[in-house]
Order: C-alpha cells, then sequence, then structure tokens
C-alpha cells in the first residue's frame, strides 16, 4: 500500500466532507458540494482530473430532459443496470443533505448520455416510487442483488430528524436512528416494500455494505440511540421468486467495531476497509481485506500504509473510493492557510503496480464515511460523509474549474443596484416569485451590451416572467423601453378620471314669419 498527496488548484473549497464520486466508462466525476452551485456550474457536477499530483475540475451539463438535482451531501449510492445485457451503467441516488439542511426523501436515476474532450452531458431523472416509501434520510447505504434473472435495490440503515410533532426550538434539528427496517425498491414497477427483521433490533448508520448476487453483508457502523459501535456482521439474504421477495437475515461472527469507514475494490471478491473510527475520540488507522466466497464473508488485518504524521495526529479525515484499489483520502488543513476551509489530500493504493490492470469489477461497495464540518458538531460520529466507489484516471482537459473566476455576487451578481427605484437589499430580501430559492430572479435588459435587472423592481408578474424566458425574444427595462424592438414592462399608470356627461340642453323652437303669396309670386317669376 502507498500513500502520495496530491495538491488542489484553487477549487479546495469544493472538497468538503460529504461529498460523492461517480464512475462514467473509466472517468471519475465530483457530485455533492456543500453550497449551492454558482453560474459556472450550475449542476454542481464535475469531471474530476488528477494529473501530474494535482487535482483540477470540469464542469459538467445535464440535458434538457433531466429533472433538476440538488447537491446532496450524504446520500446513499450505488450502480445499476436496466439491461444487464448492456454494459452501460447508471447510478441511483438516494437521500442526503440540501445545502439548506433539509433531507430528501427523493430517489434519481443518473446516467452519462455523451463524453467529449470539452463536455460530459448527464441525463438525470426522478423515479417516482409507491408503497412503503423510506422517509427522507441520510448516513445510510443502498445496493443492488440479482436474484433469478431479476433486480431490486435494498436501502438500510441511516439518520433522520426528529418528527415534526416532537421538535423542540431548541432541538429543531436533532436527529435520530431511522429504524432498523430492509427496503426493497423494484424500479421497473416502482414499488418499495418494508421488512422488518428480528436480528436487526437497533438502527445504524455509517455502516459499510458490500453486495454480491443475491447477498449483502452490512459491516460496523454505529447506533445513535446506544452510542456504540458495535462489532456487527449481518448477512441478508434476498430471493425473487415470481410471487412475493423474500429477505432473511444471519448475524455472522467476526464482526468489526468500526464507523465511517470507506471500503475499495481490488478484486473480483476481494475488498480492502479503509479508515474510519473505532471510538468517538479514536481514528481507526488499521486495514483489513475482505473477501467474498463460497457464499461466505472473510476478513483479515492487512498490513497498513505509513500514515504520515499530519494523518495520525488530525482529529478527523474522510475519504472516497476512486475504483480500482484507490481512495482519496482527505484531512482539515490547519490555521496558517489563507482559505479557512481548505483540506490536504492524498491517495492511498491499495493494490501493487503489477495488479493495477483494465478489469470490470462484477461486486458493489457502498460505504458511509463521516466528517462534517469541526464548527457544526464534534468530530467524527456526529459530523458525517458518505464515499462510493469510483475510479481515477487523468485526462486531457484544458477547460478546468477555477473558482477565483467567479463573479463577486455581492457586488457584480444578483444583489446589484439594478435600478434607481431596486429595492433588493441582500440582508432583508425574502422570495417573491415561486421559483425563487435563495436568490432573486433576474432578466436582461437587451439595451445597449445588455445589463441584468430584478424583475421584481421590473413589476413582472409571475406570468410575463416565465413567458419572457420561454419566448425568443428581447426585453427593455422600464428605463430604456423601446416598443419597436420587443417586449416591455407596462408602466404603472393612474385611473382615468372619466367626466360626468353633461345633460343635453333642448333646443328652441324656431319661430316664422308668415309671407304673403303675392310676395313668393314675384319672388319666383
Amino acid at each position: 500500500m502507498s500513500l502520495q498527496m496530491v495538491s488542489s488548484v484553487s477549487n479546495s473549497s469544493l472538497l468538503q466532507p460529504g461529498f460523492s464520486l461517480l464512475n462514467f466508462d473509466g472517468h471519475v466525476y465530483f457530485f455533492g458540494q456543500k453550497g449551492w452551485p454558482k453560474r459556472s456550474c450550475p449542476t454542481g457536477v464535475f469531471l474530476l482530473d488528477i494529473k501530474q499530483d494535482e487535482l483540477k475540475m470540469k464542469p459538467a451539463v445535464f440535458s434538457k430532459d433531466s429533472c433538476y438535482l440538488p447537491p446532496l451531501r450524504y446520500p446513499a449510492i450505488c450502480t445499476y443496470r436496466g439491461d444487464t445485457e448492456s454494459d452501460n451503467h447508471q447510478y441511483i441516488i438516494h437521500g442526503g443533505k440540501t445545502p439548506n439542511n433539509d433531507l430528501s426523501d427523493k430517489i434519481y436515476i443518473m446516467s452519462l448520455i455523451s463524453k467529449s474532450s470539452k463536455k460530459s452531458t448527464f441525463k438525470c431523472i426522478e423515479k417516482d416510487l409507491a408503497g412503503d416509501v423510506p422517509e427522507a434520510r441520510y448516513g445510510h447505504t443502498i445496493n443492488v442483488v440479482q436474484s433469478r434473472g431479476k433486480s431490486m435495490s435494498v436501502i438500510f440503515g441511516g439518520r433522520s430528524y426528529v418528527p415534526l410533532g416532537q421538535r423542540t426550538t431548541e432541538k429543531w434539528n436533532s436527529v435520530v436512528d431511522c429504524s432498523p427496517s430492509v427496503f426493497l425498491v423494484d424500479f421497473e414497477f416502482g414499488c418499495c416494500t418494508s421488512y422488518v427483521l428480528p436480528e436487526l433490533q437497533d438502527g445504524l448508520s455509517f455502516h459499510v455494505s458490500v453486495a454480491r448476487n443475491d447477498t449483502i453483508y452490512i459491516l460496523g457502523g454505529h447506533s445513535l440511540q446506544n452510542n456504540i459501535r458495535p462489532p456487527s456482521l449481518y448477512k441478508l439474504k434476498v430471493d425473487l421468486p415470481l410471487g412475493s421477495p423474500a429477505v432473511t437475515c444471519t448475524v455472522l461472527p467476526g464482526g468489526i467495531s468500526v464507523s465511517s469507514a470507506v471500503v475499495t475494490q481490488t478484486g473480483d471478491t476481494e475488498f480492502v476497509l479503509v479508515g474510519g473510527y473505532q471510538s468517538e475520540n479514536q481514528k481507526r488507522l488499521v486495514c483489513n481485506t475482505l473477501v467474498l466466497e463460497d457464499n461466505n464473508i472473510e476478513i483479515v488485518e492487512r498490513e497498513s500504509p505509513l500514515w504520515t504524521p499530519d494523518i495520525k495526529h488530525c482529529r478527523m479525515w474522510f475519504g472516497c473510493d476512486m475504483g480500482k484499489g484507490s481512495v482519496l483520502l482527505g484531512i482539515p488543513g490547519d490555521n496558517k492557510q489563507m482559505i479557512s476551509d481548505a483540506n490536504y489530500f492524498y491517495i492511498l493504493r491499495c493494490r501493487e503496480a503489477e495488479e493495477d490492470e483494465e478489469e470490470e469489477l462484477t461486486a458493489q461497495t457502498c460505504s458511509q464515511t463521516s466528517t462534517e464540518d469541526a464548527g457544526d458538531s464534534t468530530p467524527f460520529e456526529d459530523s458525517e460523509e458518505f464515499c462510493f466507489s469510483a475510479e481515477a484516471n487523468s485526462f486531457d482537459v484544458d477547460d478546468t474549474y477555477n473558482e477565483d473566476d467567479e463573479e463577486d455576487e455581492s457586488e457584480t451578481g444578483y444583489w446589484i443596484t439594478c435600478s434607481a427605484h431596486c429595492n433588493v437589499d441582500i440582508n432583508t430580501w425574502v422570495p417573491f416569485y415561486s421559483t425563487e430559492l435563495n436568490k432573486p430572479a433576474m432578466i436582461l435588459c437587451s439595451s445597449g451590451d445588455g445589463h441584468w435587472v430584478h424583475a421584481q423592481c421590473m413589476d413582472l408578474s409571475e406570468t410575463m416572467l416565465l413567458r419572457l424566458s420561454e419566448a425568443n425574444v428581447k426585453y427593455f427595462c422600464n428605463e430604456h423601453v423601446d416598443l419597436n424592438k420587443g417586449l416591455q414592462t407596462p408602466k404603472k399608470m393612474g385611473q382615468l378620471k372619466k367626466q360626468p356627461m353633461k345633460p343635453l340642453r333642448k333646443k328652441k323652437a324656431m319661430k316664422f314669419t308668415p309671407v304673403k303669396k303675392s310676395f313668393l309670386r314675384r319672388l319666383f317669376e
């Protein structure tokens, strides 16, 4: 096992505890940044490039028929093949935390539809579920099992917020263990079924799960209710006959007391367990080999790498499986750094150099590692992160993401003074339109070189705003109205005062003076 330090280039603040790695066709993508995405990468998905000991990122895009995918941290993720004959796989993403600390109960299916040297395009769809739908959670695992030619997803563990009826002001964001139920999800019909097994008594989170064929092994984890890390090892077997599925659980000996560990696959039936915590105040620096053979699992301690002094003495660490026996590890930076939330990163290679060959990994791993913001919680288990296997390669990428290229939104972004009558203030602003979340809606005025104005300051109705965003027309703000060039915001006009109608005057009858007939004869003769 070898350990190598890598340096990040101007974007280390995006790599915070809670992110995930996705592997598509040998390329690794980063997902789950800490805050809301910025305009340079609205999807929050980046191509991860580790080249010459430097870590760079390139923004990815979504197709037009994709749904909205928030930057979820600590979700459960696994690979899924809708067609068993196809080599292309998809990712299932369930649960996780949004930047607003809300928990998601949605499930997404994400696939790569095109890849070029300059752009990666993804398609993301939200799957509708019915039946015993799992509650919103994080710190859990999801795996896909195959039995009798059919496949299903299995969701287990995690944490969720206290029910609304039990919340108090002081403990509004308190979390509890989810019930130890096992959920089967059938993606073909969108049905969910929960199973209560007597062997699973306590809820677990930040455990490790490894799936092969119709069997899932659940190792370690943390019970928040009892505040223990039991040396548990469970074997879930799923049978998918023509009728109702059958789920059985067996408690196996030889488990490990560990939480928040990372698992990487080094062979068809061999995995390596790295990192995690063995107690609330102690990291676990021992590594283990997991071997899945003959419908059983064998756990053997193996030689650990030469950890650096920074890793040994740090209070917390986090990491993600990069595939092919490699793990990306991160530790908090010191206070002397200019960037307060910057981290140091290492690549741990668990395979020998001659064994690092191209191969298709048929088994799945799903692990939950933790470490959240040290300022928000105590180190280790109360701070969480999820990591999943992926595969890191070097890419010839020129167009990399640089966080320094982002505009300062406090001056030139959403919080500008758009007009003389602008009333949008960053300190007092609240959403006005239904499409707004944490930034005001803006529209481009086509006058001159163009400038942005707040839709609310232009007195635009939501219907008109949607119409302008969909129509291919030019818009001119109240100060640059031009009727001959495009649409304009109608000016507010006072109501016209109606003049009361004057009554008609009666016309006087005309008086005729009688004329003698002899006079008329003389006139016409």
